[in-house]
């Protein structure tokens, strides 16, 4: 499992590329599923962004595993992945904007995901308890994984770096660039598909 988690680390960029084949293949997408699903999508970005902003460009690494802060501010204070949660809400959002194989697809896709973000995780995890000991099993004690809690979580002590929203944007620039494409890219197949 250790393997298959450091491919799914180092390629969990493409990974979504199959999906975003079969949407567009098989997208039926309507005004109220363009609206709705890009509401969803939205939100996905806009916790990737938050996030980001607080990690800085370490969520990039392909690499392999590694942080220098344990970041626990922002939505780490909430949920100890929100890139994961984010990716997720994005990709769910594009399958409910395309209805391509509805639910079927958006099912096997949300499962594929959890399924690659548990392992990624699970090593990601290792590497923090090594680093980072005692600060870290308090911090997985009190934050879910995945879905978040309802209050910050709020330990003293633990060194962050500085909020940095102009980081966090050139970090960001080529998920909001995919979003954006595939945002438009759906609008007008649905157009052309509507109309001729």
């Amino acid at each position: 499992m250790k393997n298959i988690a450091k491919k799914f680390f180092n390629y969990r960029s493409y990974t979504p590329i199959p999906f975003l084949i079969l949407m567009f293949v098989f997208q039926k997408a309507t005004i109220p599923s363009l609206i709705i699903g890009f509401f969803i999508a939205l939100v996905g970005e806009l916790i990737r962004l938050w996030g980001v902003s607080w990690a800085g460009s370490e969520t990039r690494t392909t690499g392999g595993v590694g942080g220098t802060f344990l970041i626990i501010s922002g939505p780490f204070a909430f949920v100890r992945n929100p890139l994961y949660v984010g990716n997720i809400l994005l990709y769910t959002g594009f399958g409910v904007m395309s209805l391509a194989l509805f639910p079927y697809m958006q099912i096997f896709a949300l499962l594929f995901f959890l399924f690659q973000y548990y392992l990624i995780v699970r090593e990601e995890e290792s590497f923090l308890i090594i680093k980072f000991g005692k600060e870290f099993e308090n911090y997985i004690k009190y934050v879910p994984r995945f879905f978040p809690r309802f209050t910050p979580y709020k330990p003293e002590n633990v060194i962050q770096p500085e909020l940095n929203i102009k980081a966090g944007l050139r970090s960001e620039k080529r998920s909001m660039q995919a979003f954006i494409l595939v945002t438009v890219l759906l609008i007008v197949e649905s157009a052309l598909k509507r109309y001729f």
